[in-house]
């Protein structure tokens, strides 16, 4: 019997009415918009449709959105006396610059110069630490994402064995910890699986949830996963083109031998894709709440 599919553009459709309705409150009540400020520097076509589809989303839910389209041949400093002035003005509540940016620009001074309470993108030093302790105020938005998409489709986290491949800052390293809390919707036995990894499929089948960030296409295959089990498959990669001539796309999962053992699975695309600019959304009405005093989750 072939897996359930977990609907990420379902649930981030669910997510994002409840993030339009938390937006329409703050203004009626308190006369405040959040407001987002989306930096891009230079014209990489992802970050430019990235930043596109943000500020779009944005429009969508009733917030409002300050796009700032800046050269490639912009220095370091320039860049952050940008950044400094974003973080002064009161009408802008989150900031995010959309990476990577070019060379001879540092992205970690880049993105220490963020005001922590701006840093919807959860990247910022002391939000990583917060996230250590289980306190956070912006978790990173595809952790966050694959862990709604845990829980809202139905999978018990607590107690639960969950294998993590892939240790990246974005996506392995944190989403392993935010499982590993003892919270709600946590509370999970972590395991975090890398390149260095002895018998990976060993740890694998082991998994009651398997989170694929690997960056390699069809990297774990369905012998690899232990029956009834829960795949969140974090890849996108091209592999070529379809006939109609549009870049097709697969996972790090390979789809056809998993959805056979799996007992859930999330697609590619239309699994992880659609909850990540949706979390980004959540971080920036929780940014405007923070700056009014009020409490992140309203």
């Amino acid at each position: 019997m072939a897996a359930q599919l977990i609907d990420g553009k379902q649930i981030a459709q669910t997510i994002r009415e409840e993030i339009r309705s938390g937006v329409e409150e703050l203004r009626q009540r308190h006369g405040v918009t959040p407001g987002l400020a989306t930096v891009l520097v230079g014209d990489n076509p992802a970050s430019v449709s990235y930043v596109t589809a943000k500020n779009k989303t944005c429009a969508e839910l009733g917030m409002t959105s300050f796009q700032h389209t800046l050269p490639a041949t912009i220095t370091e400093d320039e860049l952050l006396a940008l950044i400094d002035r974003l973080n002064h003005d009161p009408a802008v509540h989150g900031i995010l610059v959309q990476l990577p940016l070019p060379r001879g620009i540092r992205e970690s001074r880049v993105i220490e110069a963020i005001d922590p309470r701006k840093d919807v993108d959860g990247f910022h030093p002391i939000n990583v630490g917060r996230l250590m302790l289980g306190e956070p105020i912006f978790p990173p938005c595809t952790p966050a994402g694959i862990q709604e998409l845990i829980v809202r489709s139905g999978t018990p986290t607590e107690g639960a064995e969950v294998v993590v491949v892939g240790r990246s800052n974005i996506v392995g390293k944190p989403v392993a910890v935010m499982l590993l809390q003892k919270q709600r919707n946590a509370n999970a036995t972590v395991t975090v699986c890398h390149t260095q990894t002895r018998d990976l499929a060993a740890h694998t089948r082991r998994a009651d949830i398997l989170i694929v960030a690997a960056g390699r296409p069809q990297a774990i295959t369905g012998e690899m996963i232990r029956p009834g089990a829960t795949v969140i498959d974090v890849g996108v990669n091209r592999v070529g083109y379809s006939d109609s001539g549009k870049p097709k796309l697969v996972g790090d999962v390979d789809f056809a031998s998993a959805v056979e053992v799996a007992g859930k699975i999330t697609p590619v695309p239309g699994g992880v894709g659609p909850m990540t600019i949706t979390m980004l959304m959540r971080n920036t009405l929780r940014a405007a709440r923070l700056h009014l005093g009020l409490p992140i989750e309203g």
